[in-house]
């Protein structure tokens, strides 16, 4: 019999009766005894009590009173009715059975088929069949509150994830019932209703107390996508390592915002730039900053022993406050080297040329007046614009100008700034043989026509002898006061890697004193084992035809993957992965700051730290995001709080 039934039955037996205490089935063991003692008693000069095997042999009705130390028949107490007489009277109902020397009386009361036991017995079970269609009622009402649930969580999801996709705010101004403009959030969630009769029907039938569309609900879920996706992050990330690029900017409240970013080289040996993180700060000195980076590494369980770079963009601070924790991670892991952003480094030596040479510096001092003046006016600025506009269609009807997408489109004025140089993926090779293309790219802005052949030479020699060569001469001291020695020869060993002009740069001796700078995954033996690899690896890839067309370090180990050379050329692509690793620029942390701009903007400064961190983990992950299943995010959802029901 369902022991949900029996458990009711028996409560209703215990409100009608004494309070004595029972011993039934449900409180024995597995092996048909329990913890009590049973008090013996003299029948017939024999000591005798209570068997607690009976329990299991007569499972159905069979309780035991401690108070009076009798059985008794759950179904005769309930069920009983007149119908003549039954063995043993009320000592199984009232009185209650205790000649334990007679257990034959226990057969003797259940009786033959229409005996009084046996009809009380029938009651007992078609009350449980209408107890159980009553359950299976509940449970049919329970499924369907369940699928009203889903429908409305998945569809609040779905609005949430649109609305951090772009950047949106959530709240309205006034979010009333009959307010005309209730925000995007509630806007786009009525707006998903009316097109879609299911969620609309589901909407309807809810209470309004039970719509899940309150602000915390919506952080909370919020939350939970951030979580997921900055999960999916590290996951991808593995045991892989990996640098840090860490920048500092203020957010529209005038908060102090550090943020952190990961680089590393994915499984398919592609570079790998993710936000980690953004965390305010009450003030930018070297403790806290030691304090951000711990604080994130202890929140994801990354290992200090697998960082292999540091990178900061903070030049005023690079010799202050962020020398002390560089060089505290530096004592711990010799192998996570500090490099100040190489773009910003090579634009501050711009900076400095341009401001060290006479010509350089007029001609940027025109420049910015001309911006300045232009600027300031919009009918100099269309003016501008439209005299530009007529020399190049001129140009390109007399087809000296080329015409295309990103070719001579109009573009706004832009002050000149210390970080232009950056990009993503950018690579820290430089050519030799740049000249010409700059020379010819030059000579197409200016406008030097063929036409013009004297004047086109002696142009030559006043920007390429008298210019040209005398800025690079001064670029090469700034750039030799900027980078430290270690720096240089790490530099140095790491372009030997790159694949241009079928591997022009390879150098045995430099990359095996490149593997020396990290003794933690070279150690004597994988040297020595490195200089064999190499000789039969620049053999192979010199006359493999896949690998004559790479332009960079990033193609390489992408070509490796494909290929599946990783995996016969192990220690030179783990020396690939390292420099890979090294930051070349903190673009991305730029990016994350732009974004935050975007997110916590004018009119949304009051928003707090937590859901602006977890706004912008979506808002630039959102290639991570979307991957993400709903059911999952729901599932986090459910998980953070107790009290939430259970899908």
């Amino acid at each position: 019999m369902d022991k949900f039934v029996i458990r009711k039955l028996r409560r209703l037996r215990d409100s009608s009766s004494t309070q004595d205490s029972y011993l039934t089935q449900d409180s024995s063991s597995k092996h048909g005894r329990i913890d009590h003692d049973f008090p013996q008693t003299k029948i017939g000069g024999l000591m005798h009590r209570f068997n607690p095997k009976w329990f299991k042999e007569y499972e159905k009705w069979l309780e035991y009173n401690i108070e009076k130390d009798a059985a008794y028949c759950l179904y005769c107490y309930l069920f009983r009715q007149d119908v003549g007489m039954q063995f043993g009277g009320d000592s199984f109902v009232t009185k209650g059975f205790n000649s334990w020397n007679k257990k034959e009386k226990l057969d003797q009361h259940v009786g033959g088929v229409n005996s009084a036991h046996n009809q009380a017995l029938k009651d007992g079970e078609n009350q449980m069949k209408q107890n159980q269609h009553i359950q299976s009622v509940f449970v049919k009402q329970s499924s369907q509150d369940k699928i009203i649930y889903q429908t409305q969580l998945n569809a609040i999801v779905d609005c949430i994830r649109f609305l951090l996709h772009r950047g949106l705010a959530f709240c309205g101004h006034d979010e009333s019932d009959d307010s005309s403009d209730k925000g995007n959030f509630l806007e786009l969630l009525q707006f998903l209703a009316d097109h879609n009769d299911v969620i609309n029907e589901v909407l309807q039938k809810i209470p309004k107390n039970s719509k899940l569309t309150h602000p915390d609900i919506q952080k909370d879920i919020v939350n939970a996508i951030a979580y997921k996706t900055t999960n999916a992050i590290i996951e991808d990330l593995g045991s892989e390592f990996f640098s840090i690029l860490v920048d500092e900017s203020r957010d529209i409240s005038i908060k102090e915002q550090i943020a952190v970013v990961l680089r590393y080289v994915d499984k398919k040996g592609i570079v790998t730039e993710r936000f980690l993180g953004i965390v305010h700060v009450v003030d930018t000195s070297a403790l806290s900053l030691k304090a951000v980076i711990e604080f994130l590494f202890c929140k994801y369980s990354l290992s200090l022993s697998r960082l292999r770079g540091q990178g900061y963009d903070w030049a005023s601070n690079m010799q202050g406050e962020f020398n002390r924790p560089k060089t505290l991670i530096l004592k711990e892991n010799k192998s996570a080297f500090y490099v100040h952003c190489f773009a910003h480094q090579l634009q501050l030596t711009l900076v400095a040329v341009a401001n060290k040479h006479t010509d350089i510096a007029e001609f940027f001092s025109l420049v910015s007046k001309i911006v300045a003046i232009v600027g300031a006016s919009c009918k100099r600025r269309e003016f501008l614009q439209n005299a530009q506009l007529a020399k190049i269609t001129e140009a390109l009807n007399l087809g000296e100008l080329e015409s295309g997408q990103g070719l001579n489109q109009e573009t706004s004025l832009k002050r000149a700034g210390d970080t232009t140089l950056q990009k993503k993926n950018q690579d820290i090779m430089m050519r030799d043989d740049e000249w010409k293309a700059l020379l010819t790219e030059v000579s197409t802005f200016f406008g030097v026509r063929s036409r013009r052949n004297a004047l086109q030479i002696t142009n030559l020699h006043h920007y390429r002898v008298d210019l040209f060569f005398e800025v690079i001469d001064l670029q090469l001291q700034e750039l030799n006061n900027r980078f430290s020695e270690v720096t240089t020869e790490l530099l140095l060993c790491m372009a030997c890697l790159n694949p241009s002009d079928l591997f022009s740069a390879f150098d045995i001796q430099k990359l095996i004193r490149l593997a020396k700078f990290y003794p933690s995954d070279f150690f004597e033996t994988d040297v020595l084992a490195l200089d064999n690899q190499l000789q039969t690896y620049i053999v192979d890839m010199r006359s493999n035809n896949e690998f004559l067309e790479l332009k960079g370090i990033g193609d390489l180990a992408r070509k490796m993957v494909e290929t599946n050379k990783d995996v016969i050329y192990p220690l030179l692509y783990l020396l690939v992965k390292l420099v890979l690793t090294i930051p070349v620029a903190t673009t991305t942390v730029d990016i994350s700051f732009s974004a935050m701009k975007y997110i916590k903007n004018e009119l949304r400064n009051r928003m707090g730290d937590q859901w602006l961190n977890d706004c912008l983990t979506v808002y630039i992950e959102k290639d991570i995001a979307r991957r993400i299943d709903n059911e999952s995010i729901m599932q986090r959802f459910q998980n953070m709080k107790p009290h939430r029901r259970q899908l």
